[in-house]
């Protein structure tokens, strides 16, 4: 049985060529020193080859290496930014609002500064001043809760502060004695009414 070692298969190649051709020179057997030689160049070969595979494992380990220092990099500077821009949000959230109550301001500065002013300009200047911030809490989604009369009573946006006598359905709104407020879908504070009591 033929192995697969490379002096093998040269010396059965040569034996094969001496048989079918008897003029060529018989090289079956090696000397040691050919042998050694036919050796060393096989074990050189395999050397060049496994130095050849190291560089190029170790040119990806390197390649590798600085994609993960460049995700890292960028990871570390998104995180960052995203601290900024949270630590940002807290300290001007409420820009825009502020600046949307700004002209209510000037409202009650300007009506502080007529003097001798009328019941009935303090009362104009009031109304148009409520309006002016009213507008502004909705531009703000700010938005007021006051329930009508008769509608259901809801404990999600409404707080009974008392049940009373009324001609209308049981656990509806009565009256409503303070107006509540939302923003978006949170509730800032509860519309505070009172709820016909059940007959």
């Amino acid at each position: 049985m033929c192995s697969g070692h490379p002096l093998t298969l040269n010396r059965f190649r040569t034996n094969d060529m001496s048989e079918n051709n008897p003029s060529a020179p018989d090289n079956g057997s090696f000397t040691p020193e050919e042998m050694e030689a036919a050796m060393g160049a096989h074990a050189s070969d395999e050397m060049s080859r496994l130095q050849n595979e190291l560089a190029e494992l170790k040119a990806k380990s390197a390649d590798l290496a600085d994609q993960f220092l460049r995700a890292k990099a960028d990871a570390e500077n998104a995180r960052r930014r995203a601290e900024e821009e949270v630590s940002k949000a807290r300290k001007f959230g409420i820009e825009s609002f502020a600046e949307s109550l700004l002209p209510v301001c000037d409202s009650l500065d300007a009506a502080l500064a007529i003097q001798n002013a009328t019941a009935e300009q303090l009362r104009e200047g009031s109304g148009a001043t409520l309006r002016q911030l009213h507008s502004a809490l909705e531009r703000n989604k700010v938005q007021a809760i006051s329930p009508a009369p008769g509608e259901k009573f809801d404990p999600h946006f409404h707080q009974a502060i008392s049940m009373v006598p009324a001609a209308q359905e049981a656990n509806t709104v009565v009256s409503v004695l303070q107006k509540g407020y939302a923003i978006a879908d949170r509730i800032l504070r509860p519309a505070l009414v009172t709820v016909a009591a059940p007959q």
